[in-house]
């Protein structure tokens, strides 16, 4: 059993940086992928980035590429989420995940549903003001 708590979410304006954390306690098998996900108002969850545990390998989705970048700590058992150059409609409850197995991470497709993760955290709220 995992579980997931993100904080770090806040009001900032537009090109403003925010930086995200997802603990989790349990233990991460080096066999897990974790994700960050995201939904606006109105709107269906969306895949923002992955990481694999055990190598670090990641995925971006393209809206965020170049300004999002995700990373782990192995040792805390911690996910982040650094956000530079934030816009408006990045305006979202951010929501940390985790995948049990990593086999198909490469696979964008695989890694980007959120019907993969088994564990999800509570969410943390990004407000971006223009």
């Amino acid at each position: 059993q995992v579980q997931l708590v993100e904080s770090g979410g806040g009001l900032v304006q537009a090109g403003g940086s925010l930086r995200l954390s997802c603990a989790a306690s349990g233990r991460i098998l080096s066999n897990y992928a974790m994700g960050w996900f995201r939904q606006a108002p109105g709107k269906e969850r969306e895949f923002v980035a992955g990481i694999r545990w055990s190598s670090g390998e990641t995925l971006y989705a393209d809206s965020v590429k170049g300004r999002l970048t995700i990373s782990r700590d192995r040792a805390k058992n911690t996910v982040y989420l650094q956000m530079n150059s934030l816009k408006p409609e990045d305006t979202a409850v951010y929501y940390c995940a985790a995948d049990t197995q990593d086999y198909f991470f490469r696979d964008y497709s695989y890694t980007a549903a959120a019907n993969n993760y088994e564990y999800w955290g509570q969410g943390t709220q990004v407000t971006v003001s223009s």
